[in-house]
């Protein structure tokens, strides 16, 4: 692994110090090098979105890896809960099908294939973990430093001007010069397993040929992500407004590869998550 130390502008002076944890590469690869002294950095914090909305591969790697390993290493990692008024948890599976599609919440696409809107990166991480930041002291005042995943190669997707009011954005795998293929040397270097890539198991943000291995190795898993589809939809008819799909391919997603394997979209990025709180 070749590093190139970059300057770091972000505040020291914020009392509390956490790291915004997704569970994928760039995560795995910071709970690593907290663990090694390479950042500062002892307390870990992972939105979950769902035991049923959430990669299963991404679930199983934190619970079966990540946080045994933290807790080796004397580092906390904390899986918080969004939670409805009357205590229960929610999850975005649960709201969309709980709700019969007419809170979609993701940011599925349109006939045209430019995306809707979304709240799901807002209300289910966003929000959850700046819940867990203002109980723990951080405020306008007294600002909490939020480390994100984001390396050198998808450094357009760092923008401190996005932090919160009570947070300060930093950016430690810049500082160091990593990029995304420099993580798994890491990861696998602890002993530890890589993760799959972490994102919502139905993300509409989600590449052509995901959903291609999706459908092919892991069917039901498929079937389960077409549901949320065909909810939304059902919804929609039944107030006489035109689908909306999964894909920017114009098409419901059960039957994309129903004559064939798809090409990918020249442009497949430019739906991606612009920040870094999602696929970390």
């Amino acid at each position: 692994m070749t590093t190139t130390p970059v300057t770091n502008p972000a505040a020291e002076s914020a009392q509390l110090r956490t790291f915004s944890f997704g569970g994928g590469w760039q995560s795995g690869a910071a709970l690593v090098l907290a663990a090694q002294g390479e950042i500062d950095y002892r307390t870990f914090l992972m939105a979950n979105v769902g035991n049923d909305s959430e990669n299963p591969g991404t679930i199983e790697w934190v619970h079966e890896h990540a946080m045994p390993y933290a807790a080796r290493h004397g580092l906390e990692l904390h899986l918080l809960d969004r939670h409805k008024r009357d205590g229960s948890t929610e999850t975005i599976r649960g709201r969309i099908l709980g709700s019969n599609g007419s809170r979609q919440t993701i940011p599925v696409f349109l006939a045209n294939g430019k995306p809707g809107s979304r709240v799901c990166t807002k209300e289910f991480k966003i929000d959850v973990t700046g819940a867990w930041l203002k109980a723990h002291g951080a405020s306008p005042t007294n600002k909490a430093t939020v480390g994100m995943g984001i390396t050198l190669d998808e450094i357009g997707r760092a923008n401190p001007a996005k932090a919160m009011p009570y947070e300060e954005l930093d950016y430690p795998l810049l500082w160091l010069g990593l990029r995304r293929a420099d993580c798994p040397g890491i990861v696998r270097g602890a002993g530890l397993p890589m993760p799959p890539k972490s994102s919502c198991d139905f993300c509409p943000i989600r590449k052509i040929h995901e959903w291609q291995a999706m459908q092919d190795a892991e069917p039901e898993r498929f079937e389960r992500a077409c549901e949320i589809e065909d909810t939304i939809n059902a919804h929609l008819a039944a107030k006489g407004k035109p689908p909306v799909f999964i894909t920017p391919y114009g098409r419901p997603l059960r039957e994309l590869f129903k004559y064939g394997r798809q090409l990918p979209l020249i442009d497949d990025d430019a739906n991606a998550c612009a920040n870094g709180w999602c696929m970390t």
